[in-house]
């Protein structure tokens, strides 16, 4: 059985500083992803060789005299010279995240949280479910596994999106789609007669899976609703929650579990998540008014 994902700031080294202040950090590059939410390429030289982070950890992204927000490290964990955060414009910060351009720089705290159960997945098929936005927290653990790829059984991709317009990393997806290591599965919620794919929710693509429950990792990750539908999909399907992981990132704030704005039951996200088992949290999530 899989572990509780546990913080891995010791591992990465970044507990010889302080995580509350942030360290200036220059934008090698940024691009659209969408309408509505640009990735940022950053430069870890100044964070010190020793930076890593594992995948499903996030950073504090400062925009300077505006304010930082949580940002999910959406980039290769094996690439030490460069960190990449995909963001979505909903707010006073992520627009000016959003607005920053080639040679500006970001502050930067973290990494924080914990992980997403990559070890554990050793000798299983690893089942990677993403809805919209979030592919973004889940991307490093598609690198981390084709860099291992030996390591694991099968790896399925299977993500949703509203429509086609709004899908992340599109570019990439096609180059997903023909590599024979991994499995792609996608579908939009609604498309133009044009599209040529998938349409519908992102729990109609489990049911065209044929899954080895005993032998399946998943991991998922999207907007709270999309989860707790492919929880209660996967159980039908006899995958257990000790062998789900789940990504929550309600309002977090401060990221070391002083403000309270993301306690969730007795637990902080920041702090204590944001990956948990979905035996830890799928009760909590499917009770009114937590």
């Amino acid at each position: 059985m899989p572990t509780e994902p546990t913080s891995n700031q010791a591992h990465t080294g970044m507990a010889e500083r302080d995580t509350l202040i942030p360290v200036p950090v220059p934008i090698l590059r940024v691009w659209a992803e969408t309408a509505d939410t640009v990735s940022l390429m950053l430069d870890t030289e100044p964070l010190g060789a020793k930076y890593g982070f594992e995948p499903g950890q996030f950073n504090m992204l400062y925009a300077f005299g505006i304010g930082d927000v949580p940002i999910s490290i959406s980039g290769d964990p094996n690439d030490r010279g460069h960190l990449m955060h995909t963001v979505r414009r909903v707010g006073a910060v992520t627009e000016a995240l959003a607005a920053l351009e080639t040679g500006d720089t970001v502050g930067l705290r973290g990494p924080f949280g914990t992980a997403w159960p990559v070890t554990e997945a050793a000798g299983k098929d690893v089942l990677i479910i993403a809805g919209g936005l979030g592919l973004a927290p889940i991307r490093p653990v598609l690198y981390r596994c084709l860099s291992e790829r030996n390591r694991f059984g099968r790896i399925i991709l299977v993500m949703g999106a509203r429509e086609p317009d709004l899908i992340l990393y599109r570019d990439e997806i096609h180059t997903w789609q023909s590599d024979d290591r991994l499995e792609v599965l996608l579908t939009v919620d609604r498309a133009e007669p044009a599209w040529t794919g998938d349409i519908g929710p992102v729990t109609n693509l489990i049911s065209k899976i044929d899954l080895r429950p005993a032998h399946t990792l998943a991991m998922v990750c999207g907007p709270e609703l999309m989860m707790r539908l492919v929880v209660r999909v996967l159980l039908e399907h006899d995958i257990e929650l000790e062998q789900i992981s789940l990504s929550m990132e309600r309002n977090m704030k401060c990221a070391v579990g002083l403000c309270g704005h993301c306690q969730f039951g007795p637990d902080f996200v920041c702090k204590d998540g944001p990956v948990f088992l979905a035996s830890r949290v799928f009760q909590r999530m499917t009770t009114r008014e937590i």
